[in-house]
């Protein structure tokens, strides 16, 4: 497994090399944004782990432009900061989970871990059911697509995340909190009115253009799709 870590501070960075080291993971470091980005583009890493303050290009805009091209790769967004704003700034670039400094070393470790792990389940089972059809809506998880009545709909990352959710149920509620945690993670305040901001998004795109209803709330359960 290789980790890329992204983090300007030399004595942060070769701490968290070396605890991840020890986990047997394969580690390489950078310090620089613009350079981190350009390593992005030429190799494959089983997880990332950013921080967000860094010289010539922010962790915000390395992970938005790293998500044109890879919407699959765990990232993990480090900061200073620990205002719900940065967070969703940072889910909304594409993150999966945030970290605020300081931190332990072991939560760290089991984060990446539970990421990777999720990573090649969810590698599997879109191998397994790559093509999800609701209604007229089509989900193709290879290649990261969603179109609705033969016309492609652009998503942002975590918008095509809810949808591939509650199109793999088909039907079934799918709760707020079970959505926050599989997305989010599990370190995202599920008390926040932030899934219902992207489910609010997400209609925007998907229903309203067509007048179709698709994406139902379930007052006090949660969201489903209409598939009748």
């Amino acid at each position: 497994m290789r980790v890329l870590i992204i983090e300007d501070d030399p004595t942060l960075s070769k701490n968290i090399s070396e605890a991840l080291t020890a986990e047997s993971l394969n580690t390489e470091c950078v310090y620089d944004g613009l350079l981190a980005d350009r390593i992005l583009k030429k190799n494959d890493f089983d997880c990332i782990v950013m921080d967000i303050n860094l010289p010539g290009k922010s962790g915000f805009d390395i992970c938005k432009d790293f998500r044109q091209y890879n919407m699959t790769t765990p990232v993990i967004m480090l900061t200073a900061f620990g205002e719900l704003e940065d967070k969703v700034q940072g889910f909304d670039c594409g993150a999966d989970d945030y970290l605020t400094k300081p931190f332990y070393m072991r939560e760290l470790i089991l984060r990446v871990n539970a990421l990777i792990k999720r990573h090649k389940q969810s590698n599997s089972a879109t191998t397994n059911n790559s093509i999800l059809i609701a209604d007229d809506i089509t989900l193709n998880d290879i290649q990261k697509k969603v179109q609705r009545q033969g016309q492609e709909i652009s998503l942002t990352p975590r918008e095509y995340q809810i949808l591939w959710r509650l199109m793999k149920k088909n039907g079934e509620i799918v709760s707020k909190a079970d959505l926050i945690k599989e997305i989010w993670g599990s370190s995202f305040n599920a008390n926040t009115n932030t899934i219902e901001v992207y489910v609010n998004f997400l209609r925007n795109k998907l229903d309203k253009p067509f007048a179709k209803n698709t994406i139902k709330t379930k007052v006090g359960y949660g969201y489903y799709l209409d598939v009748k």
